[in-house]
């Protein structure tokens, strides 16, 4: 069960700056990700899930439920933001979306195959201790089952750019603590190269707005007028659940 506080949220939870905040704009962006299908190419071949049962984890307002719902036996999706549910559970593709967070996922012992989580939870620094939420991952998956994080390459494409002007690194952690942390626990990292592309540049401008709040986006609007495009690295953190060990 979630440990709600007296305005029945989680007791550690914060609302995103970006999605919790900016639905709509979040949105748009989501709409830009990866239109040439790399990161989803790499997801299908790290983790299949196809006939199996997915856990999309920190769904936001469900935009890759529908998606995911195109090969998978079912979806959940788990969104500790209840402002966000009602948009979540209306999409379409039948997944079941339940209120919890990576700390406190409502679902049983061993009962997905394959657990997604991005830009969601897992940003590990010297000040921010994941482990809590990857111990729960574990919990809920299968063995055999499979953890994929989607993050940023802070060291890839003009969004890494944008990252690294920012000092994003601070709130989100350093890449290299970022990578080093996921090594220790076992997880592959492989880095993947695409893009935002948007219908026009009054998108663009908007989400780098939304993301970078500080001004670095606006500046950078500034400087690259009419763009409707920028590059962008992500980093894909893959960690399997061993088999059991058997006599």
């Amino acid at each position: 069960m979630l440990n709600h506080d007296q305005a029945g949220l989680p007791a550690d939870f914060f609302r995103a700056w970006n999605q919790g905040l900016h639905p709509d704009l979040y949105e748009i962006e989501n709409r830009a990700l990866d239109r040439a299908g790399h990161v989803w190419a790499a997801l299908v071949r790290l983790a299949p899930w196809e006939g199996r049962i997915l856990l999309d984890l920190g769904c936001g307002t469900g935009f890759w439920l529908p998606r995911y719902a195109e090969l998978a036996a079912s979806v959940i999706g788990v969104e500790p933001d209840p402002e966000l549910l009602a948009a979540a559970r209306s999409r379409p593709g039948g997944a079941s979306v339940l209120h919890g967070s990576a700390e406190h996922i409502p679902l049983p012992d061993n009962s997905v195959d394959v657990v997604h989580a991005r830009f969601a939870y897992f940003f590990p620094s010297p000040q921010n201790d994941c482990s809590a939420g990857l111990a729960e991952v574990l919990r809920v998956l299968r063995p055999g089952g499979s953890l994929v994080v989607i993050d940023n390459d802070q060291n890839d494409g003009e969004f890494a750019d944008l990252l690294d002007a920012a000092n994003a690194a601070a709130g989100q952690g350093d890449g290299g603590y970022i990578a080093a942390w996921w090594k220790e626990r076992g997880a592959s990292t492989t880095p993947v190269t695409s893009s935002w592309t948007f219908d026009r540049p009054e998108d663009l401008a908007g989400v780098l707005r939304m993301e970078f709040p500080d001004g670095t986006g606006a500046g950078w609007v500034a400087r690259n007028p009419g763009r409707t495009r920028l590059s962008y690295g992500y980093a894909l953190h893959h960690l399997s659940k061993g088999e059991p060990n058997r006599r």
